[in-house]
């Protein structure tokens, strides 16, 4: 099987060395000329995370990747993907498979990134998503986790897991894909709310900050047509200890940093989702609490330019505490 992986940075890199290191298929893994991380591994062979496998073909050259493929994975911002699809969709690409490995919301749109890629032309029964727990740096030590493949399409989800699956990933089969990915997206949102308790020094709030962070995702889920235990599945709370806990977590850190008064430099896809999902609440008269705490942090404060981080962060986190005593599940 040839798999070409759009997308050579962190998390693209990864899928490259899994596919071809681990799977053994032949890897076509693209990157724009002058990027930074394409250049890294032009130069070096490698980066910090993983190197490149004999069986990996590193290119620039779009169509060729896209159109010497089997199946197609795109791992790249998830703000730019629809910008990204008006290039690949001039090419011969309509009945390949085409897999996200991307976790984000649309900011624009609130459209989530398999309807980007339907509005963009290819059939929906033609995407799948790939999401859930774990980071490279466990990965590449022979650590294994379980993730999980959904789609539309029962027959495309079913092949694909099948075929991804290995001693170091064990997949299992999605069954909500609305669920999926705004649960995968959503993390990122939580996660940047653990790194400010981390960084204000409130730890044991992480608790309530998994129970209620996951049921109100739930309730998003569910009033976008999604079911709301797909909340309490692998691409949400099953991800919480790669995102709310580890040291490898790019939102938890910039959380943290936040906290601090200090930007954290590295792309934090929670932040642009707290965004689009603040807009879903409005739209569909969803309570997102935490979500608005976290957009309110990220956009609406002096947390970066006042120097006393931690004082902003906790003023945002105490106006939780003054809302109205509440069920703690729907009666």
């Amino acid at each position: 099987m040839k798999v070409s992986v759009l997308g050579c940075g962190r998390w693209g890199s990864f899928i490259a060395w899994y596919q071809a290191t681990v799977l053994k298929n032949e890897v076509i893994s693209w990157g724009p000329e002058g990027d930074y991380s394409y250049e890294i591994l032009k130069n070096t062979g490698r980066n910090e995370y993983v190197s490149l496998d004999k069986n990996i073909t590193l290119t620039c050259d779009l169509q060729f990747a896209v159109e010497s493929a089997d199946i197609i994975i795109i791992s790249i911002s998830s703000q730019g993907l629809r910008g990204f699809m008006q290039k690949i969709i001039k090419y011969d690409v309509k009945s390949k498979p085409f897999v996200l490995c991307m976790k984000g919301i649309e900011e624009s749109t609130g459209k989530r990134l398999s309807e980007v890629l339907t509005e963009s032309g290819i059939p929906e029964d033609k995407i799948a998503v790939w999401v859930g727990p774990g980071h490279i740096q466990a990965f590449v030590q022979g650590i294994p986790n379980c993730m999980v493949i959904d789609s539309v399409s029962d027959t495309l989800k079913r092949n694909l897991a099948d075929s991804f699956k290995s001693n170091l990933i064990r997949f299992y089969y999605g069954n909500d894909l609305i669920g999926t990915e705004i649960g995968a997206a959503a993390k990122n949102v939580l996660g940047i709310s653990a790194g400010v308790l981390d960084g204000s020094g409130y730890v044991s709030l992480k608790g309530p900050l998994m129970a209620r962070g996951a049921n109100e995702v739930g309730r998003l889920i569910e009033a976008l047509g999604g079911k709301f235990q797909s909340a309490y599945g692998l691409a949400h709370l099953g991800d919480y200890e790669t995102t709310l806990f580890s040291e490898y977590s790019h939102n938890r850190k910039y959380g943290e940093m936040m906290a601090h008064g200090a930007k954290f430099e590295k792309l934090a896809e929670g932040v642009m989702t707290a965004k689009a999902m603040k807009k879903l609440g409005d739209k569909y008269g969803v309570d997102l609490p935490i979500t608005n705490a976290v957009y309110e942090a990220c956009f609406l404060s002096h947390v970066f330019e006042s120097g006393d981080g931690a004082k902003h962060c906790m003023d945002i986190i105490l106006k939780l505490f003054e809302r109205s005593t509440k069920s703690e599940f729907k009666l």
